[in-house]
């Protein structure tokens, strides 16, 4: 039932936002989780990065917005995202955790002398949380990356206020992990400002996508313009630019004098149609205004947000904030009794912090420690640490070994893409150690086997079952490890160099030539992993496939970033492995004329496909420039062809090399029937041994038979 409380509650909450997305959810949400329900209550939410200041929007304006939605018997619990990480990872306080936290403690202390009631709020620190929950946050993040393509994530760039134009790469990323908090934190409403509002209705169209019920609410508050004319928002970096909790009287006083108070309305030049379309560029207003003035801002968002509360300019006292616009506006209030007016009433709010600043012990000393980190950060130089995981020293591989990454998952396992991975494994020279890379996390983000983890694994598995019975030697050298694993073991680290990464090139850098706006977000993401676990691995050398037409880009960025940023590290060595093509037909324009009986061999594919695939291969008489099966034998017969023909078609032959292969295929010597039958017999014995390799292995068994059932879910997902 729906009663009198409830509605004051729902109107209460409703005036904290400029915007609720959507009022009957809110309704729905308080009726099932708010006052008088079972349930143990709903949660908002908000993040703020412990910074060293505290400008009055996030002070005052914050304090009060919180209280409105924690009012007493609300049964709501406000969670406050304390972005320590991202200090951390912005190298605040000189990148000391420990100093981050202790700003954190002192930006909570600054709350609740402002007169925030901390009885309904619950502050989770993100170092605390993300890490020992890696396991949970990442591979969400990732999913949520998959689902969105570059153009959407772009839209989202307003919270970075950045130009679409010119992105780093790394700019992708964040509005990917606020979307990821909102669930991370279980939150039912996303109670921060309009300018998050695109990242948070992505939140809500990502549970559209992974098919979440209940959508967070989105209660989007006003944002404060900065004092200067033209600044649609307050700036920490511009300190006069808003009133910040540590000001004196005297600073308040300056400020607010020397505020933009424009009395006339003005047409603002951002809404030039030629710029509506950049994200960076967009108001951070909800509401249409063509007069923005700051202090008429002030006092309608801060000053009248309390219940009852009044406005006193000259001599005439104001009850609502409609009188005093207009009385403004037509002179009735000068700029200075409006601007004195102010000045009284912010100093009103915040003498209640000065004091507890000044007269209780833990909060002066905490502010004194905040004064002397400042002036410790200002005295020193950044320091060049990289961040990143070592897998080296955590014990996991040797050091300076040969790296090969596996390849991107598919439901359908190809013997190239084994051919190609002995090839890039065999390519290195000397006593190194080799290891085999196993990127599953990667496979998720960029959408491989519909990022089923337990399709992404059976590949794998089936890949190394493979690998094992083309070339057991090899593989007994060779280390294996799994992307995921490494990561857990220092999730922070490999996270920040990640982020790092994508700091250092712009999303055009990353995307190159071949991907575009409409590819998944996924994939650029992607691109800055594969970076992360080469500074994790710290290889001395590299191998790529010559046939991933990325293989180039890829290249140049790992160079890239070597010489740019990791001048400390022994740079690896990165080569491109050509390997033979096995295809069997040439390649066709139209793909409804391929069909993996004669394109390819899988290696999962019987041993009779050996000869029924070779059979139907290309083989045109006298062609050596497309020859299937002289490529095919060659690869997979160790080097010896042996062709079995009848005395008169010339006797039985051994060929040792290909040049003498195709020197005969194309004078006619070998006819290409006797060609085949050579070809077939070396494939039946190579799937043989694949085949009973996988048989003998139940995990490569059960791996095989989950990617034909996902292969199976695939195509009737495709067909809806």
């Amino acid at each position: 039932e729906w009663t009198t409380e409830m509605q004051a509650d729902y109107e209460r909450i409703l005036t904290v936002g400029e915007e609720c997305i959507s009022a009957e959810e809110l309704k729905g949400l308080i009726t099932a989780k708010g006052r008088g329900s079972d349930h143990q209550g709903f949660n908002l939410y908000d993040g703020f990065e412990p910074s060293g200041r505290m400008h009055i929007a996030q002070g005052v304006f914050k304090a009060m917005n919180v209280n409105k939605c924690t009012f007493p018997g609300t049964n709501s619990t406000f969670v406050f995202w304390v972005a320590d990480w991202f200090a951390l990872m912005n190298d605040k306080m000189g990148g000391d955790l420990e100093k981050i936290k202790i700003v954190g403690q002192y930006l909570i202390e600054v709350w609740k002398a402002a007169g925030m009631d901390l009885s309904n709020v619950v502050f989770k620190w993100a170092s605390e949380e993300i890490t020992q929950n890696a396991h949970i946050y990442w591979p969400t993040m990732l999913d949520v990356a998959r689902r969105f393509n570059i153009t959407r994530i772009k839209k989202c760039c307003q919270i970075m206020g950045r130009m679409e134009g010119s992105l780093t790469s790394a700019q992708v990323l964040y509005p990917l992990m606020q979307c990821t908090d909102v669930f991370f934190l279980k939150a039912d409403i996303c109670q921060l400002g309009v300018d998050q509002r695109k990242v948070n209705m992505l939140a809500r169209e990502y549970c559209d996508a992974a098919k979440i019920k209940r959508k967070p609410i989105i209660l989007s508050h006003h944002m404060l313009y900065g004092l200067k004319a033209g600044q649609e928002k307050m700036s920490k970096s511009d300190p006069d630019s808003a009133v910040f909790m540590e000001d004196t009287a005297e600073d308040v006083d300056r400020k607010i004098m020397a505020a933009y108070c424009p009395s006339k309305e003005e047409v603002s030049e951002s809404a030039r149609p030629s710029q509506s379309d950049d994200a960076g560029r967009e108001s951070m207003h909800l509401k249409e205004d063509t007069l923005k003035n700051p202090c008429l801002d002030y006092i309608e968002n801060i000053i009248l947000s309390p219940p009852g509360a009044t406005f006193t300019a000259g001599s005439a006292t104001y009850t609502d904030f409609v009188s005093i616009r207009s009385a403004f506006l037509e002179g009735d209030i000068s700029e200075t009794e409006l601007k004195r007016g102010l000045i009284a009433e912010l100093n009103k709010l915040l003498n209640p912090v000065r004091t507890h600043f000044t007269e209780n012990d833990v909060a002066r000393e905490l502010l004194e420690q905040v004064r002397q980190f400042k002036r410790e950060a200002a005295a020193t130089t950044s320091t060049s640490e990289i961040r990143r995981l070592n897998l080296v020293s955590l014990g996991k591989i040797p050091s300076q070994s040969h790296v090969v990454f596996a390849p991107a998952p598919s439901v359908k396992p190809t013997l190239q893409e084994a051919l190609n991975t002995l090839d890039q494994l065999r390519s290195t020279d000397g006593d190194k150690a080799i290891v085999l890379f196993l990127s599953d996390w990667t496979a998720k983000v960029c959408n491989s086997c519909d990022a089923e983890d337990k399709a992404i694994d059976a590949y794998f598995t089936v890949l190394l079952s493979s690998l094992r019975a083309l070339d057991p030697e090899l593989m007994e050298k060779v280390s294996i490890i799994k992307q995921s694993e490494a990561i857990l073991a220092d999730p922070s680290n490999y996270w920040i160099s990640v982020i790092n990464v994508g700091r250092h090139f712009t999303l055009d850098d990353v995307m190159g030539p071949n991907m575009k706006d409409s590819d998944g977000v996924g994939n650029v993401i992607g691109r800055l992993m594969l970076i992360g676990d080469i500074m994790g691995l710290e290889p001395a050398s590299i191998a790529l496939p010559a046939r991933d037409p990325d293989s180039d880009l890829l290249s140049d960025l790992i160079g890239r970033f070597y010489d740019e940023k990791l001048s400390s590290m022994t740079k690896a060595s990165t080569t491109i492995i050509d390997s033979p093509s096995l295809a069997l037909q040439e390649a066709r324009e139209s793909e409804a004329h391929k069909t993996e009986n004669d394109e390819y061999f899988l290696l999962d594919d019987p041993k009779v496909h050996g000869k029924s695939k070779m059979k139907k291969a290309f083989c045109e008489p006298g062609n050596i420039e497309f020859c299937p099966p002289i490529v095919v034998s060659f690869a997979f017969s160790g080097g010896e062809i042996k062709v079995s023909r009848s005395e008169e078609n010339g006797g039985d032959i051994t060929y040792t090399n290909q040049t003498d292969v195709e020197n005969d295929f194309k004078s006619g010597a070998l006819h290409p029937g006797d060609l085949k039958a050579a070809a077939s017999s070396i494939m039946t014995g190579t799937l043989t041994k694949i085949s009973d390799a996988l048989k003998k292995d139940p995990n490569a068994t059960k791996g095989a038979k989950a990617l034909k059932a996902q292969e199976k879910k695939m195509a009737k997902k495709k067909k809806k």
